[in-house]
């Protein structure tokens, strides 16, 4: 076949004289359907899409017409014929296969048009196990590889959004269809059977629970071309995956300036971190820098934890991301826009706060219709030199662990709440990460440092930065501290302690748990263990 196919070059254009038609989103059928008619072109199609465009009131023949076979199987066989693939197939320049053709009465289709069963809206909507398998298309698939493969003759639309597009091709080549036209068609129809075949055998990786499937495949559909990745040398695109988990993937951009790659990252984090806290129970802020944060909070309402989350360090979220749990209003608003901010995050907003924030025409603000669960099970991909690491998210939370205090005094409730608010945050800490917290409030935040005794002093220092630049109290002091993998030593404590710390929360598990726990015990301090760790690399 290699032979035969440089012996007959592909032509640099190929007149669209036939079509066939056969598509489960009519989106556009009808205009689509009404011009190839109106240039010349025969229609053949099947079942429900040939219903529509007779309804229109064109000439349109049945494919069983074509095949001389009636569609059998509730409609499961219907296209799976050779009048169909020896049409789509056959290279017309090669004198075998017009031989072939002319032999077996197979006319050639020029174009194609198909889209397929919505398997993975199917499956998200909660169907039974028969309903998703019907859903799975056959015929369809098979047609689109065999036309984009043959795309020399065959031009294939596979989205409604190329229709307009293609009749313009046309009427600009006289009825033909120029090459590479035709070759950026069969790549986007292969793009979107690579996207449907990995729906499939990932929900089928998920009935059968297997966490680790000999073969993985993802996929995802363009959202944006980005101007570059995190640097300028740096080419990036966003994807979505079809999950429809509520963030930036599901937001409606009101105003502001193009989101980057940066920005896109950095507002994700931000997202994931505030969806931790409950918004029928509180109002919660998180304010991100560089998927970091850098100060986060609860309160009664936006204002009071916008400007405490603000307060733990001012300096760094100059030019952050600020997530909100609950619907934007105009108070909080006025609050977040004095400071220069990249990207706001909610929900929702009501229209005084829109009006308040299109002051800022660079400041971007994103209404998501939700938030994320934290607790929903999903995975992370991550790509390595020749490989990709694969895992689950992160979903733990504190408020379905097991607590146990392993220290001779036990938290207060006032430093329970603080411990478990700081391990929420400090699930969204790089590693190693220690979070400072009071009042519901981060007070100091260390990340991603090689030691966590650095990470509990940087923590620490910012903290006294932020007192300093305040003309306050350091709030290290009376605080309670989270850490987001045991202690090794007991070192990291005690810098804990020496900011005044007086409650601690980590997973434990160490081969020196006593060592710490003794520390502990020895300075009056309360902690409790959780089980759970929350690396964040």
């Amino acid at each position: 076949m290699a032979v035969a196919a440089n012996l007959y070059p592909a032509p640099d254009r190929h007149p669209v004289r036939r079509a066939l038609l056969s598509v489960f989103d009519k989106t556009g059928l009808v205009d689509l359907a009404r011009g190839l008619a109106s240039r010349g072109v025969e229609l053949i199609s099947t079942g429900g899409t040939r219903a529509a465009i007779e309804a229109a009131g064109l000439p349109v023949r049945d494919v069983s017409d074509i095949t001389g076979f009636p569609e059998i199987m509730d409609g499961r066989v219907k296209t799976l014929h050779p009048s169909v693939h020896g049409g789509l197939l056959g290279m017309r320049a090669d004198p075998a296969h017009q031989a072939a053709m002319d032999e077996h009465g197979i006319s050639g289709i020029d174009l194609l048009v198909v889209n397929l069963y919505p398997f993975a809206q199917t499956v998200a909507s909660g169907a039974d196990k028969a309903a998703i398998i019907e859903n799975i298309d056959i015929g369809g698939p098979a047609m689109i590889r065999a036309g984009a493969k043959n795309h020399a003759y065959v031009s294939v639309l596979t989205d409604p959004s190329d229709y307009d597009g293609f009749l313009a091709a046309m009427d600009e080549s006289k009825g033909e269809v120029d090459l590479e036209f035709r070759r950026r068609l069969a790549g986007k129809a292969y793009g979107m059977t690579a996207a449907y075949d990995a729906a499939v055998s990932s929900w089928f990786a998920g009935v059968m629970q297997d966490v680790a499937p000999a073969r993985r495949a993802f996929a995802g559909t363009l959202a944006s071309s980005l101007r570059y990745g995190e640097n300028p040398h740096q080419s990036a695109a966003f994807y979505l995956d079809g999950s429809n988990r509520a963030g930036v993937a599901t937001a409606r951009q009101v105003q502001g300036k193009e989101l980057s790659y940066n920005n896109i990252n950095d507002t994700d984090a931000a997202f994931e971190l505030v969806a931790e806290f409950d918004p029928a129970r509180t109002a919660a802020v998180a304010i991100i820098k560089h998927a970091n944060p850098c100060g986060v909070a609860e309160g009664g309402s936006l204002i009071e934890a916008y400007t405490r989350a603000l307060a733990c360090d001012p300096v760094s979220a100059f030019g952050g991301i600020v997530a909100l749990n609950r619907k934007l209003d105009a108070q909080a608003a006025a609050e977040i826009v004095k400071v220069f901010t990249e990207v706001i995050i909610a929900p929702e907003a009501d229209e005084e706060a829109i009006a308040l924030v299109a002051a800022k025409k660079n400041l971007r603000l994103l209404l998501t219709g939700g938030l994320p669960d934290p607790r929903a099970p999903g995975l992370l991909v991550k790509s390595v030199a020749g490989g990709l690491l694969v895992q689950n998210r992160d979903s733990g939370t504190v408020d379905a662990l097991d607590l146990k205090v392993v220290t001779k005094r036990s938290p207060s409730a006032q430093e329970m709440a603080d411990l478990q608010f700081a391990f929420r945050v400090a699930k969204h800490v790089k590693s190693n990460a220690i979070v400072y917290a009071k009042d519901l409030a981060t007070v100091g935040i260390g990340a991603g440092q090689m030691s966590r005794v650095d990470s509990a002093r940087i923590a620490a220092r910012k903290a006294e930065d932020a007192a300093q630049a305040a003309g306050g109290e350091v709030l290290t002091r009376g605080s309670a501290v989270a850490s987001d993998a045991f202690f090794p030593f007991a070192d990291g404590l005690l810098s804990a302690v020496a900011a005044g710390a007086t409650a601690v929360i980590q997973p434990g598990g160490s081969m020196r748990d006593q060592d710490v726990i003794d520390a502990a015990d020895e300075h009056g301090i309360a902690m409790v263990f959780t089980g759970m760790r929350h690396f964040r690399h």
